[in-house]
C-alpha cells in the first residue's frame, strides 16, 4: 500500500503544480487579492514546491512525517478544488476552460484516495 500511495502521491503533486501554472495564467493572486502581483506569488511557491517535493521523498521512505505530508497535501488538493468551485459559482470566468476543469476535478478524485490511502495507513 506504501507504494501505491508514492504514486498517488506523485500523481497529485503533478496535478497541484499544472494547477499552480494554470493560476499563473489566470492571475490567481488577483482572484485571492494577494498583494505583490507576479513576484508574490512566486515568491509563496518556492516554499510550496519544496513542501510537495520534500513530502514526496518522505512518503517515498514510508516514514511517518512522509503521512501526514500525504495528508496535509490530500488536503491541499480538496482545499483547492473547493475554493475553485466556489468561484466559479459565484460567476468568476477563471479556470472554467476544459483543461482548467480538468485539473481541479482530477486533483479532487485523486486527493480523496490519497487520503483515504493514508488515513488507512496511519490507523493500522
Amino acid at each position: 500500500m506504501e507504494k501505491i500511495l508514492f504514486w498517488i502521491y506523485l500523481a497529485n503533486a503533478v496535478l497541484l503544480i499544472s494547477h499552480e501554472i494554470d493560476s499563473a495564467y489566470w492571475k490567481e493572486w488577483d482572484l485571492f487579492k494577494l498583494p505583490g502581483g507576479i513576484t508574490g506569488f512566486l515568491i509563496i511557491h518556492f516554499p510550496l514546491l519544496f513542501f510537495i517535493l520534500y513530502g514526496l521523498i518522505l512518503v517515498f521512505q514510508q516514514s511517518f512525517a512522509g503521512l501526514i505530508f500525504s495528508l496535509i497535501l490530500s488536503f491541499g488538493g480538496l482545499f483547492a478544488f473547493t475554493i475553485h468551485m466556489y468561484f466559479i459559482r459565484k460567476g468568476r470566468k477563471e479556470f472554467k476552460v476544459p483543461i482548467s476543469l480538468f485539473i481541479l476535478f482530477s486533483t479532487l478524485i485523486v486527493s480523496v484516495v490519497q487520503a483515504a490511502i493514508t488515513l488507512y495507513l496511519l490507523a493500522i
